[in-house]
């Protein structure tokens, strides 16, 4: 399977195992599934931690390195497809990050792996959810 891990996915994996259910962290530890992570989860990492939501020792910078390198990441690139993939999507409760991350998953025909109740409603994304 092809994952793609949302931004509190990816970082409870590498951090906070306990917030995941270990039928996803058998997925995520798996070597048949391929993990992906977008660019997007970055970018809404950073902000997160600017307002203190992630609560990383550190600056940021070299935090990031230690979390991209805990586990086998491919990029998941927000391309041309995954910006016309957004430009279809709405959202009751609108998040940018929410949209791209979706946008991408849908253009690569990968599986978000997702704690987000409104991501997990949407019948036309294929999701994981983490509990």
């Amino acid at each position: 399977m092809k994952l793609l891990l949302d931004t509190h996915i990816w970082i409870w994996a590498v951090s906070r195992q306990e917030k995941l259910s270990r039928a996803v962290m058998r997925e995520i530890e798996s070597a048949s599934n391929e993990l992906f992570l977008s660019p997007i989860s970055i970018w809404e990492a950073h902000h997160l931690n600017r307002r203190g939501k992630l609560g990383l020792k550190g600056g940021f910078q070299s935090c990031l390195a230690d979390l991209l390198e805990q586990l086998p990441l491919q990029e998941a690139p927000f391309d041309f497809r995954a910006a016309r993939e957004s430009a279809r999507i709405e959202f009751a409760q609108p998040d940018l990050g929410d949209r791209l991350l979706a946008a991408a998953a849908c253009a690569l025909h990968l599986t978000l792996v997702t704690a987000d109740a409104q991501l997990l409603g949407c019948s036309w994304l294929k999701t994981l959810p983490s509990k």
